[in-house]
């Protein structure tokens, strides 16, 4: 499949097989989902960058289709807020989200901080960070190419990764923030602390900050996650493009030994 999904039926979604998630095969994995509910918001308000992207996954969210209802909450000059409910064929909600779109305005040479990332010129080709999976059918992996900076790989632990991944619908180019939601959902793989096995690492939400628009189609997370022995963690990722830093990205996790949510 060269998209994440054909183009909707009578307002439904029903997802290619690139989108399923590493848990179960009847459910998605969150980054095009959080991608595609981007694409749903940034029409509400076109002017205005989408800067902030905040999504509670409520229930997994089936392959089988869903649809996706939208509202502006707010309307300013500099701000506007908007938000999403993504319901399932059965009726049933399975992620809200909520937005904030800035309006830009070039003010000029600021002050900023220099953090080190990635360089784009050393990455190298490498597998997708989850090896072990809870099946064995195509998922996610098969619509994002993957590499590392030197020295990283595929195990456990603090990881940096680049990604690009295939566009939402065939022909339609991501929009800067489409672009890093993918990868930034991945944070709680990419860094996870051990393989999946008797351990489950799910995240119930994401929130995605883009301050500001990554160059080109690679991104890179630089990510780090926090688990505990309540059955709570986190995970943070730092997102970069070939010329610095672009967002941010956390992740609350549930941790469980049986794979229940």
């Amino acid at each position: 499949m060269d998209a994440f999904f054909p183009p909707p039926v009578d307002g439904w979604f029903t997802p290619n097989e690139n989108v399923r998630g590493p848990w179960d095969i009847r459910f998605c994995h969150g980054g095009p989902i959080a991608a595609l509910i981007a694409w749903s918001l940034e029409d509400l308000a076109p002017d205005k960058q989408l800067t902030r992207l905040t999504i509670d996954l409520i229930r997994p969210v089936p392959m089988d289709g869903f649809r996706l209802d939208t509202e502006i909450t707010r309307q300013g000059r500099t701000v506007t807020t908007t938000a999403c409910v993504l319901t399932d064929r059965r009726d049933k909600v399975c992620a809200k989200a909520a937005a904030m779109h800035l309006a830009e305005v070039d003010i000029g040479d600021v002050p900023n901080v220099e953090i080190s990332g990635p360089v784009a010129e050393e990455m190298t080709p490498g597998v997708f960070p989850l090896g072990n999976y809870a099946h064995d059918l195509p998922n996610f992996a098969k619509g994002a190419e993957i590499a590392y900076p030197p020295g990283e790989d595929s195990t456990p632990g603090p990881t940096t990764v680049w990604m690009r991944t295939v566009p939402l619908f065939e022909g339609q180019p991501l929009s800067a923030f489409q672009k890093i939601c993918p990868l930034a959902d991945c944070g709680n793989g990419i860094s996870r602390n051990e393989e999946i096995g008797e351990l489950s690492f799910v995240n119930p939400d994401i929130t995605i900050v883009m301050h500001r628009k990554p160059v080109g189609d690679w991104i890179a997370s630089q990510a780090v996650s926090h688990w505990h022995s309540n059955g709570i963690g986190a995970a943070e990722s730092t997102l970069f493009d070939a010329e610095g830093p672009v967002g941010v990205a956390t992740q609350t996790l549930v941790i469980r030994r049986d794979h229940a949510s």
